[in-house]
């Protein structure tokens, strides 16, 4: 057996997982600025530079998603 028999095309991974992927990136985006808040509140600049990183790598993987 294949596994188009048991599972259905639209329930594979490649066809429903970008949407989840987009929405883990705009989550991240989301939590990235209230670290940097919370990063420039508190004075930490690791903090402030990580959400910083975490922004980037979040749109790169959005970007490419939405481009395939």
């Amino acid at each position: 057996m294949s596994p188009n028999e048991i599972v259905p095309p639209e329930l594979l991974t490649r066809n429903s997982s970008n949407g989840m992927l987009v929405f883990t990136s705009l989550i991240a985006i989301i939590v990235s600025f209230a670290m940097i808040y919370l990063g420039k509140k508190g004075k930490q600049r690791w903090m402030v530079w990580g959400a910083y990183g975490l922004i980037v790598m979040a749109l790169y993987m959005a970007i490419s998603l939405m481009l395939v």
